[in-house]
Formats: structure tokens, sequence, C-alpha cells
């Protein structure tokens, strides 16, 4: 075999690979739309034994759709979802900006203390937190509100470090230049290193959306009452005791996936610049 054919199948095995891996990463994408097109009955007819009638429904229906919309109010779970997240990335974005240009460009007491708390912060598991968090929030009068579902998610460890790691880039002869022309160090934030740091706030506030948008256990504990339910709850209320409507779960998790892909899709560059920015040096 000469040079050039171990380059061909090199490349051919290379490009079956991806196909394959490409193909197993969207069959459930597929799979999903197709339930969300059938019916309860038509899904269960053809499940078992599994064969290709399986993957393509009989009979193409919106009644999925049209039902959780109209009997379940489908459109108030998405409008909380968006309400929590986009508050929680506007505060997120401020507040853990500004924490990282704080750590990056000032020296205070207690600092090689916080450093290392804010490292730990985004270890400990959620779990860990969610009920002493609870007991905060009620004596804060803060459940069953939007606040208790935001204001707890404002401050996050990860994107902290992500910012501090991103800022540590920025030549501090940048800033030393513009104290040396008098401007005041909100400023020199706003007017200098806001604008240069585009893909870390473009990631910021991506990891954040989708930290809120797939909340679950959070949401679950403090939004008792039906009208502040974010979307993963309410796709949860599908499953009852005795009965499962999956058709509506396919319908509802394929929109609720829907929306973030078509948002990560257009910032996908700036995501990848901001997490290997903020990667490189330690």
């Amino acid at each position: 075999m000469t040079i050039r054919q171990k380059r061909i199948t090199k490349k051919v095995m290379i490009y079956i690979v991806l196909g394959i891996m490409t193909i197993v990463s969207l069959f459930p994408i597929f799979f999903c739309l197709s339930a969300s097109l059938r019916t309860q009955e038509d899904l269960f007819s053809h499940m078992f034994p599994f064969t290709l009638t399986s993957l393509f429904p009989s009979n193409v229906t919106l009644e999925n759709y049209v039902i959780i919309f109209t009997q379940y109010s489908f459109w108030k779970p998405i409008l909380n979802t968006m309400i929590v997240t986009i508050a929680t990335i506007v505060l997120g974005c401020v507040i853990n900006s500004m924490a990282g240009f704080a750590f990056t460009c000032f020296k205070f007491k207690g600092k090689k203390i916080f450093y290392p708390l804010v490292l730990v912060s985004f270890m400990v598991p959620f779990e860990a937190i969610a009920i002493p968090l609870y007991d905060v929030a009620n004596k804060l009068h803060m459940v069953d509100s939007y606040a208790g579902m935001i204001i707890p998610a404002v401050a996050d460890g990860l994107v902290t470090f992500l910012f501090i790691q991103f800022f540590k880039d920025i030549p501090p002869s940048l800033v030393e230049a513009a104290r040396v022309d008098g401007a005041k160090w909100p400023a020199i934030f706003v007017k200098i290193i806001v604008p240069i740091s585009k893909p870390i706030f473009v990631t910021a506030g991506l990891m954040i959306f989708m930290n809120q948008w797939n909340s679950y256990m959070w949401p679950l504990l403090v939004a008792r009452s039906k009208e502040i339910r974010t979307i993963q709850i309410a796709i949860s209320q599908f499953t009852g005791e005795r009965s499962v409507q999956w058709t509506y779960i396919y319908a509802a998790s394929l929109i609720s996936a829907i929306i973030p892909i078509s948002l990560f899709l257009p910032f996908q560059k700036y995501f990848v610049e901001g997490i290997t920015a903020g990667s490189v040096k330690g």
C-alpha cells in the first residue's frame, strides 16, 4: 500500500468514525422529535420490538404541542424561565465581572483567603448546600418568588474565576495609562475593560443561561405556586401517579432544547474564545 493510499484510508476511517459519532449524538434529538409528532398509542404500539418503524410516526400530528400550550399553559413556564434567566445573566455578569476585576487589579486584606474560597465554591455540589440555602431564603422571605430563584444564582464561583483569568491577560500598562490620565476605577472598568472583554462576557452569559435554564432542584424547592414554576418543573408535571404522558414530555423537552441551541450556535465563537482565554493562564 502506497503512502497516498494510506492517507486516503486514514481519512476515510476518520470520516466514518465522525459520521458514527454524529449519528449517535443526533439520535436522541431525532427520536424526541419523532415521538413528539405521534400519539401516545402510536408511540407504544411500535416501540416493542424496536425497529425502524419505531423511529417514524405512522401519522404525523401536532396535537401534543397544541395540548401542552392550550390545556397546560406551557407558555407560562417558558416566560418564567426567561425572566429568571435574563435577570440572572444581567446581575451575574455585573457582579462576577466586578469581583474578577477587584481580584485582578486590587490588593486588599484577605485576598489570599477569599480567592481559594472562590475556587472551592464551584467544587461543592449544590445538593450539599440546598437545605441551608433554602433556610436562608425562607428567613429572607424569598421563597415562592422570582427573587428566590434569581439572587442565589447571581454569585457564581466558576464565572468569577473565568473573569479573573481573562482579566489577567489584559496588559497592566493599559490600566496604568488610564490611571495616569486621571481616570477613576469605575470609568476604567466600564470604558476600557468591558469593551475589550466581549468574549468572556458572552461565555459567562451562556454559562449562566445554561445553568438557570436547566436548573431543576432549586426551582423545585422555592417555586411552590404554579404561576412562577420554570420550564423543567413544568415538564415533570406530565408525570402522574398512574400514568406518564410521554408524548407531552417529548414535545416540551424539544421546545426546551431548541431555545438554548438557537442561542448557543450564534455565540459559539465567542464562547470558545472566552473558555480558551480563561484556561491558558493560571
